[in-house]
C-alpha cells in the first residue's frame, strides 16, 4: 500500500462560539469542544484510510485557555502515524479574539482511529509519512504514545472486570 502524507489528511472546522455552546462562565463547554474534536479527526482518519472508521481512543484532551463567548474556534487534525489497522491523529484547537486579533492554542488532543470494512472489521491502511518539523516530532513520538494507549486500555479492561455491571449497593 502506497504511503500517504501527514498533509493529505488535513482537515479544518471553524466556528463562532455562540451563547447556547458557553457555560455560566461565558466560555465555550468543554464537551462541545469534544465533539468538535472527534468530528475532525474522523475526517482526517477517513480521508487517510478512504473507508469508515471508528474511534477506539482518545488519549488526552488537554484544555489550555478557555475560548470565549464571541471568539472563533478552529479546530485542525492530521494523521500523525499509523499501525496495521489504525491512525493516530493530532488535534489542535485554536481560539481567536475576532476583536483583537489575538489567537491561542486552547486545545491538544491525540486520537486513535481503525478503518473498518462494512461488517465493522479492522482493515489495513495505508502508512502515513511526515514532511514538516512538527510532522516528524509527532510522528517520531507516536509509538511511545501507543505504548501507553496499550497499557491504559489493559488497564481499562481490568477496571472493568472488577466492577462489572451493577452497582456495589445495589
Amino acid at each position: 500500500m502506497e504511503g500517504k502524507s501527514c498533509l493529505n489528511s488535513l482537515a479544518v472546522k471553524t466556528a463562532y462560539v455562540l451563547p447556547p455552546d458557553t457555560n455560566q462562565h461565558g466560555t465555550l463547554f468543554g464537551g462541545i469542544l469534544m465533539a468538535y474534536i472527534d468530528d475532525i479527526a474522523g475526517i482526517s482518519a477517513q480521508r487517510h484510510a478512504r473507508n469508515p472508521v471508528v474511534t477506539a481512543s482518545t488519549d488526552s484532551v488537554d484544555f489550555l485557555y478557555p475560548v470565549k463567548e464571541g471568539d472563533s474556534i478552529c479546530v485542525e487534525s492530521f494523521v500523525t502515524w499509523t499501525h496495521q489497522t489504525s491512525m493516530e491523529v493530532f488535534v489542535k484547537a485554536v481560539t481567536e479574539d475576532l476583536s483583537t486579533g489575538e489567537r491561542k492554542v486552547c486545545t491538544t488532543a491525540f486520537l486513535t482511529f481503525v478503518a473498518v470494512d462494512k461488517n465493522g472489521r479492522p482493515i489495513p491502511v495505508p502508512p502515513v509519512y511526515p514532511e514538516t518539523e512538527e510532522e516528524m516530532i509527532l510522528h517520531e513520538g507516536a509509538k511511545q504514545r501507543a505504548e501507553r494507549r496499550r497499557e491504559r486500555r489493559k488497564e481499562s479492561k481490568e477496571l472493568a472486570k472488577n466492577f462489572g455491571t451493577s452497582y456495589p449497593w445495589g
